[in-house]
């Protein structure tokens, strides 16, 4: 039987009582957020600066700060062009020769690969099986570039990261919960904060310490996660190359399958996967913040 220390199950929507988040990156976030959504549905207009401060309520030059602050220095318009359908069919075009290469011999030099910075391992298949019984998993809630990410960890790293905007943190709580159901759950702010800080500061993905995280998952999962952890900063690829990569090319549909239960978002980067005609397919928490973080990736990799 599922366990939460620290509350009663009635009581989840007390969860930051003891660490609030910072109102004013959540405000930064819904601001992004809110233009994001709104350029997403005008982009073929290409809407002007003033008409997307107009929108979110803000002057020009506030939102240029903040937006370009925010993404690393992409601007608005800038952010459009990335999130096109034919920016993404070009960006798979560009990564197909590339990624074949990820996924065969490695990388090294501006496009390092993510798995540079990441060392995992995948958890017994008898855990898996049992649901996390025995197993205690430890969660926190913390502000991030995304809204609020919900961090959680076992002894031996990083087992997930989801996302939510406030109000939304019981049922994140919920669902992450549901995929290990036996497990013992245990808040603790402190112990996942540094895995949330090392996961969206750039500066601090190194290969001497890379952060460690925990896959679990069936055995197929577990290889369409391995698969993801080698897709480089700023490029993407489809479900359908990942099936090929894998020996099952007709399995395409499975794979989206996995893709979209890969449990530690961001982290293993399932945002980097597309549709084969470039279209940026559903995610689980949300397509905007998909969007957003491909946005954030694009304009930080210039730097």
């Amino acid at each position: 039987m599922q366990t939460i220390e620290t509350m009663q199950p009635s009581a989840r929507s007390d969860i930051f009582v003891h660490n609030p988040v910072s109102k004013e990156d959540l405000q930064d976030y819904d601001v992004i957020r809110r233009s994001i959504e709104y350029l997403t549905h005008n982009w073929r207009n290409q809407p002007s600066l003033e008409a997307l401060a107009d929108h979110v309520g803000l002057s020009q030059s506030h939102l240029q700060r903040l937006f370009t602050h925010w993404t690393g220095g992409l601007s608005p318009k800038g952010f459009v062009q990335a999130v096109t359908l034919d920016h993404a069919k070009d960006l798979l075009d560009q990564s197909a020769s590339l990624m074949e290469t990820a996924f065969e011999v490695g990388l090294s030099g501006p496009s390092r690969l993510h798995d540079l910075f990441v060392t995992h391992e995948a958890i017994t298949p008898g855990a898996y099986k049992s649901k996390g019984q025995d197993l205690t998993i430890r969660y926190g809630f913390h502000p991030c570039p995304f809204g609020i990410a919900l961090a959680m960890i076992t002894d031996q790293g990083l087992a997930g990261m989801a996302f939510c905007d406030p109000g939304g943190e019981q049922d994140a709580l919920e669902d992450m919960c549901s995929r290990w159901p036996k497990a013992k759950y245990v808040q603790d702010q402190e112990g996942t904060l540094p895995y949330v800080n090392r996961s969206f500061n750039m500066g601090s993905w190194s290969e001497d310490q890379p952060l460690r995280i925990t896959l679990i998952g069936t055995d197929f999962e577990v290889r369409v996660w391995e698969t993801l952890l080698k897709i480089p900063l700023g490029h993407a690829t489809s479900y359908s190359r990942i099936a090929q990569h894998l020996g099952k090319p007709s399995a395409s549909r499975a794979v989206g399958t996995a893709v979209g239960r890969n449990p530690i978002s961001f982290v293993v980067p399932c945002h980097r996967v597309v549709g084969k005609s470039g279209k940026l397919c559903g995610y689980h928490w949300g397509l905007t913040r998909k969007q957003a973080m491909l946005g954030w990736e694009k304009g930080h990799k210039a730097v």
